[in-house]
């Protein structure tokens, strides 16, 4: 896995700057929001700037390049994906118990990461070919615990089917939360992914008896 490329500094940071990793920080949560608001390629370095207070002199100092935020953004957002899905594939819990926190745990991400979640789907191939690569290496990490629960369910009965088809169809359809939750709802985060945990494992349709009763 390619190791994150650390940010070039240009000149001397400013005199008054007490904190540099909370500055970068801000220009990282700047950088953010406008490429959620507008879009990578719509989004101007100055604009970063304003937003994150900061001057463009001083902004070079913490960043190389627009295209290295964007970087930042979505390989620290997929990081965390891995990691979660990575703790979960590998610890001694049953099969169905992995899947249903696995659904949970991806829910609550997405939602939690809606902003990097939108950059990712709208802005992804504003990359270089090396750095979608290394974000392509995460993905794959992600879906292969995905793919080991399956398998270790259907293995132990307790799931119909491992066939990848599904795998992938549970992993995209737990992405797009991100395009039809509100902050504003009706339900937590929480709540959404415990209903489709249910969903998925028990099905929409009824029984013969739930019909009956």
């Amino acid at each position: 896995m390619t190791a994150a490329s650390p940010a070039r500094r240009r000149g001397r940071p400013p005199a008054s700057e007490v904190n540099p990793g909370q500055t970068r920080e801000r220009i990282v949560r700047a950088a953010m929001e406008l490429f959620a608001e507008k879009g990578f390629h719509a989004t101007s370095v100055a604009e970063i700037g304003d937003r994150a207070g900061i001057q463009r002199g001083a902004l070079y100092y913490h960043i190389g390049s627009k295209e290295e935020l964007l970087f930042q953004i979505r390989r620290n957002y997929t990081q965390v994906m891995l990691e979660a899905a990575t703790a979960v594939s590998e610890s001694a819990d049953e099969p169905i118990v992995k899947l249903r926190r696995l659904i949970r745990d991806h829910v609550v991400l997405i939602i939690q990461h809606r902003h990097e979640v939108t950059i990712a789907l709208r802005d992804a191939g504003a990359l270089t070919p090396e750095r979608e690569a290394d974000l392509q290496e995460l993905r794959e990490g992600i879906q292969d615990c995905w793919d080991r629960v399956f398998a270790a369910g259907h293995a132990a009965g307790q799931l119909r089917s491992s066939d990848h088809v599904i795998t992938n169809s549970v992993v995209a359809m737990l992405n797009m939360v991100n395009r039809w939750y509100r902050p504003d709802g009706d339900r937590t985060p929480e709540q959404i992914a415990d209903l489709l945990t249910t969903t998925i494992l028990d099905g929409v349709a009824t029984t013969p008896e739930q019909v009956k009763g």
